[in-house]
């Protein structure tokens, strides 16, 4: 879903380094605003960097290898009671690693715009693609996902049993492909539209 197909090993190796960059820039992007928030955690745990290796799971780095298109990173550290307003201090630091996708999304379309040549013009559409999905992607409400923490600080109704039973009871209506479908794909084709 976060990848597409490579045409050539310069085109694989180039975009493995993007989806590195992009999921290191997510997981980088919840530390620093919990640092900005007044925990120390991520930055006693050398977490609040820019370098991708600082952020990578080894499982999660392997599974980019292999398939060059899904991955993940280590997830981000933070202690809730050191920040001032928890939850809203929370579900903002949930924000941040979406929020940095479609930053670095807007960085790479206004790059596209500048350049010429056509397998660049390929690499940056396709991590344009990468950032906006795997943004979207990290949005929807489901645990562990980055939508699932804002929407349980957020919502008037934050019991967390009370919500993984209402997933229990509305997913086998549509199914992953048709909520992928009906949510993420509509999304992101409107993003896109304006960015490439």
């Amino acid at each position: 879903m976060l990848g597409q197909l490579f045409t050539s090993p310069a085109a694989f190796f180039l975009e493995l380094i993007g989806i590195i960059l992009a999921i290191g820039i997510h997981e980088a992007a919840h530390c620093y605003t919990a640092d900005y928030l007044g925990d120390p955690t991520p930055r006693a745990l050398g977490r609040v960097t820019l370098n991708p290796l600082a952020h990578l799971d080894p499982i999660g780095t392997l599974m980019i290898i292999v398939t060059g298109a899904f991955g993940w990173g280590k997830p981000s550290p933070f202690d809730p009671y050191n920040l001032k307003n928890p939850q809203r201090d929370t579900a903002l630091i949930s924000l941040a690693g979406p929020a940095s996708n479609l930053m670095l999304a807007v960085i790479f379309a206004v790059i596209l715009r500048l350049t010429g040549t056509s397998f660049v013009s390929d690499l940056l559409a396709s991590l344009i693609f990468l950032n906006v999905n795997l943004a979207l992607f990290n949005l929807i409400p489901i645990p562990p996902l980055d939508g699932a923490k804002i929407f349980l600080r957020t919502n008037p109704f934050r019991s967390q049993n009370s919500y993984l039973w209402l997933l229990l009871i509305l997913l086998p209506f549509f199914g992953g492909q048709s909520v992928a479908t009906l949510v993420i794909s509509p999304i992101s084709n409107f993003i896109l539209h304006f960015l490439i």
